[in-house]
């Protein structure tokens, strides 16, 4: 058994989580886990009190940084968050894992809206714009990579915040998505994923997976999800786009380079980009994906 270590980059992240459930999974399986964070704060001490992992603070964006977590290790997942440095850290990973030669694996998270992209598009957000190139530099450096590209997040804060705020404030969804359909997947589904990729004793037969939930529906049908889950009627209500954008994102005092993706997928809902399903997460972890009863149970504010 190869005993050389995961790395695990992305475990501060707060969207979903992703990179903190892959090292859970990672632990679990009894395979030794090295943490990359960002920052040596409560964070990093929580880690190292858990035992089993070993915690490097760097910053992706930083060669040497890189360089060093990556040292000794034979499998790598390279995930961070929305950010303008997107690109510049995934340029550096695959120069790092290039340069090493040690490296039998790298699981690089992708957006799905990377699929439906081409050089010369132009209606896609800067951060899924990051993704499109980071996928090709990390191809052309010739890395053993694997790309997995999820679709919307159910913990995305079109879901997790705004509309399970108006679904708990007044009974409604207010988004600005017309009739178009969607399939939301969980980050927990993601992380698993990941996970089996990396602990999986051979490598991928494909270069790349599409990750969604059960099926694509209008926000009409997620609204029912909604209801049943939350044991009250929730109704979905299709606002106008830029009035959406006054009176529901504004409010949620995001970074302008957050703001401006998540106004665009919010806008790529609407012209139905996201009316996509796969039986990707069925197929690598013999489950059905898991509905927006996993996101409500595990809302706080859902629970009061």
């Amino acid at each position: 058994m190869d005993v050389r270590p995961i790395l695990v980059t992305g475990v501060g992240g707060t969207v979903g989580g992703v990179g903190r459930m892959v090292l859970d999974h990672v632990r679990a399986h009894g395979v030794p886990a090295r943490a990359l964070l960002h920052h040596e704060d409560e964070r990093a001490a929580a880690l190292r009190a858990l035992g089993g992992v070993e915690v490097v603070v760097g910053d992706l964006t930083r060669g040497a940084d890189v360089v060093k977590a990556l040292a000794g290790c034979r499998r790598a997942y390279f995930g961070m968050g929305v950010s303008p440095t997107y690109l510049e850290a995934a340029t550096t990973v695959a120069a790092a894992v290039r340069d090493s030669g040690d490296l039998d694996l790298l699981v690089s998270i992708s957006q799905m809206t990377v699929s439906q992209m081409s050089l010369t598009s132009a209606g896609e957000s800067h951060q899924q714009r990051l993704h499109w190139l980071s996928e090709h530099v990390l191809d052309w450096s010739g890395v053993p990579v694997v790309h997995v590209r999820p679709t919307v997040f159910m913990e995305n804060p079109l879901f997790a915040r705004v509309a399970v705020a108006s679904a708990l404030r007044d009974g409604t969804i207010r988004l600005p998505f017309g009739s178009a359909r969607t399939s939301p997947v969980a980050a927990a589904d993601v992380a698993e994923v990941i996970a089996h990729l990396l602990l999986a004793p051979s490598s991928p037969s494909r270069r790349v997976y599409e990750l969604t939930g059960a099926r694509a529906r209008d926000m009409a049908a997620i609204a029912a999800e909604f209801s049943a889950a939350l044991g009250r009627p929730v109704t979905y209500v299709d606002v106008p786009y830029e009035e959406w954008l006054e009176e529901d994102l504004k409010k949620q005092d995001l970074p302008p380079h957050v703001f401006e993706h998540i106004a665009t997928m919010a806008r790529l809902h609407r012209e139905n980009r996201y009316n996509r399903a796969t039986n990707d997460v069925t197929e690598l972890l013999g489950r059905p994906p898991l509905g927006f009863d996993h996101l409500l149970r595990n809302t706080p504010t859902a629970q009061t």
